[in-house]
């Protein structure tokens, strides 16, 4: 079994797609916009033909999907983080920063009991990422 995260980012999701590429290193697998469909019928009438319909994104060992859903403009990610295990100290310190450009921390990059490196940000989109270097088993 596998669980992937499927992220709606109303009428944003071209810009957060490129954030990411730039940010984590996300290999983008497949787009396909509204206006490419092969069942047209099935797409709802107001979707801007240009919008994206579908992504697929692997981000390190991870996939994750995306889309620009409705288009609302109000992409709402709650009660759900997204977690990056660092290999690094300045990886994590790295991925934290750049994900927080233009996003709001919510816990600022530090050690913890549980991790040499550990911070909480909601990046520009309105996703919630953890950032983590856990401690070695053999700390």
């Amino acid at each position: 079994m596998n669980i992937e995260p499927y992220l709606f980012f109303e009428g944003r999701c071209e810009e957060a797609l490129r954030f990411y590429r730039d940010t984590l290193g996300a290999e983008i697998l497949a787009l396909m916009r509204y206006a490419e469909s092969p069942d047209a019928a099935s797409c709802p009438a107001q979707m801007p033909p240009d919008k994206v319909m579908h992504a697929l994104l692997r981000i390190g060992q991870s996939k994750v999907m995306a889309s620009d859903g409705m288009c609302s403009g109000q992409p709402q990610f709650k009660g759900m983080a997204l977690t990056v295990n660092a290999d690094t100290d300045a990886d994590a310190r790295r991925l934290f920063d750049a994900l927080a450009a233009g996003g709001q921390v919510g816990m600022p990059m530090g050690p913890t009991f549980y991790a040499s490196s550990f911070g909480m940000v909601t990046d520009r989109f309105g996703v919630s990422w953890m950032v983590i270097k856990a401690l070695d088993a053999h700390s």
